[in-house]
C-alpha cells in the first residue's frame, strides 16, 4: 500500500483556513512573544536543575515545576535587585566626584597638557568647525557631571515606575515556564507528531534549536558578564567605582564592534592626561589582553558547532538579530540562522538525486 496522500481541495482549505487561525493567534501573543521565548530559552537551560528535583520527587510534578520557578526566581531578581541599588549608588557618587573634580581645577589641568593643547590648535586651524574654547568643554562637562545625577535618579524612578510592567513580563515569563517545564514530554510530542518531517529529520532540528538557543544565551549574556567582570576590576584597580563601570562595560559589549571599548578607551585618556600614565598603559594593556580577549575567544567557543554556521555567519547573525529585534535578536538571530541552515540541509538530503542529476546534466 502507498504512503502517499492524495492531496485534494478540501485539504487545501484546511491547510489555509489553519494558517489564518494560526496567523490570528500569533496576533493575540504577540505583545507576549518576547515573555514566552525567553521562558522557552530558560526552560532549557533549567532542565538539569528541574531534573535534579523531579527525581527527588517524582511523583509530584506540580511541586517539582513550582520549586524550579522558585529557585529561578532567586537566581535572577535577588542578585539583580542588588546590582541594580550598587549601580544607583556609585552612579551618583561618580557625577558628585566629576563635578568636584570640574569646578576644582581638574579639566584646567587637562586642557594645558602639551598634547591636548597641540590637538585642539590642530582642530581649530584645519577642520572647518567652530573654534573649540577650554572653557565652553569645562562649563560643558560641569553641566554633564550635574546633570548626570538628575538624569540617573530619574532613570531609577523611571526604571522604579515600570517595575508593574517588569513584574508583569517576569511572572508571565514564570507561568510559561512552569507549563513547559511540567509539560516538557508531552508538548515535545506534540510538535514531533505535527512536524510532516521524519524522525530523524525532527530530532535534527529540535536539536539544533535547543542547542542555538543555548549557545546564543551561553554566548552573549555570559560573555557580557565576563567582560562587565573582568573590566570591573580593571576599572576598580585603576581607580574608578568598579561595580558602575563594569555593568556599563557588560552593556557596552552588545554593541556590535565597539563594544567595551566605548567605556576603556575615555577612561585611559583620561588616566593619561591627568598623569596616572602607569594606570592608563594598565587599563589599555588589560582591557585588550583580557576583556578583549574574553569576546575574540569565550563567544565563538560558547557558539561553536551551531548548524554549520562559522564565525561570520554568526555574527551576522547577532548584528542582524540585535538591528530588528533589540536585545532579544541575540538569541532571535542565531535560531533564525540556524533553522534556515537545517531546512537546507534536510532540502538537499530530500533532493539529492534530482541535484545530482542536475550536477551531470
Amino acid at each position: 500500500m502507498s504512503d502517499k496522500i492524495k492531496i485534494t481541495s478540501s485539504h487545501w482549505v484546511l491547510v489555509i483556513a489553519l494558517l489564518a487561525a494560526a496567523f490570528a493567534c500569533f496576533l493575540l501573543v504577540e505583545p507576549y512573544i518576547n515573555s514566552i521565548v525567553m521562558a522557552f530559552i530558560i526552560s532549557l537551560l533549567m532542565f538539569p536543575i528541574h531534573e535534579w528535583i523531579e527525581r527527588k520527587l517524582p511523583k509530584h510534578k506540580n511541586t517539582v515545576s513550582l520549586l524550579s520557578c522558585i529557585v529561578l526566581t532567586f537566581i535572577i531578581v535577588f542578585p539583580l535587585l542588588f546590582v541594580f541599588a550598587a549601580i544607583v549608588q556609585q552612579g551618583s557618587a561618580f557625577s558628585q566626584n566629576v563635578y568636584q573634580w570640574v569646578t576644582h581645577g581638574g579639566i584646567q589641568t587637562i586642557f594645558e597638557h602639551p598634547w591636548v593643547v597641540k590637538s585642539l590648535s590642530l582642530v581649530n586651524t584645519y577642520l572647518p568647525f567652530d573654534t573649540i574654547e577650554p572653557q565652553e568643554i569645562a562649563q560643558k562637562v560641569a553641566q554633564f557631571a550635574t546633570s548626570f545625577g538628575s538624569n540617573l535618579v530619574g532613570i531609577s524612578a523611571k526604571i522604579l515606575g515600570d517595575a508593574t510592567n517588569f513584574l508583569m513580563d517576569f511572572f508571565l515569563m514564570l507561568f510559561v515556564l512552569f507549563f513547559l517545564l511540567r509539560d516538557h514530554d508531552k508538548i515535545i510530542s506534540a510538535i514531533r507528531h505535527i512536524l510532516p518531517l521524519s524522525r530523524s529529520q525532527e530530532d535534527k532540528l529540535l536539536d539544533e534549536v535547543e542547542q542555538v538557543a543555548k549557545s546564543a544565551v551561553m554566548g552573549s549574556f555570559l560573555t557580557a558578564i565576563a567582560q562587565g567582570f573582568a573590566g570591573g576590576i580593571g576599572m576598580w584597580l585603576a581607580g574608578f567605582p568598579g561595580l558602575f563601570w563594569g555593568t556599563m562595560m557588560g552593556f557596552a559589549s552588545f554593541i556590535p564592534v565597539v563594544g567595551t571599548a566605548l567605556i576603556w578607551i575615555p577612561a585611559a585618556i583620561y588616566l593619561f592626561l591627568t598623569g596616572d600614565t602607569t594606570w592608563a598603559i594598565f587599563l589599555t594593556v588589560w582591557s585588550v589582553a583580557v576583556v578583549g580577549s574574553i569576546d575574540n575567544l569565550l563567544r565563538p567557543f560558547l557558539m561553536q558547532g551551531s548548524a554549520g554556521m562559522n564565525t561570520l555567519m554568526i555574527f551576522f547573525s547577532l548584528l542582524g538579530g540585535l538591528h530588528l529585534f533589540g536585545l532579544i535578536g541575540l538569541i532571535y538571530g542565531p535560531i533564525i540562522f540556524a533553522v534556515t541552515m537545517v531546512l537546507f540541509n534536510i532540502y538537499e538530503e530530500e533532493f539529492q538525486g534530482f541535484l545530482d542529476q542536475q550536477d551531470r546534466s
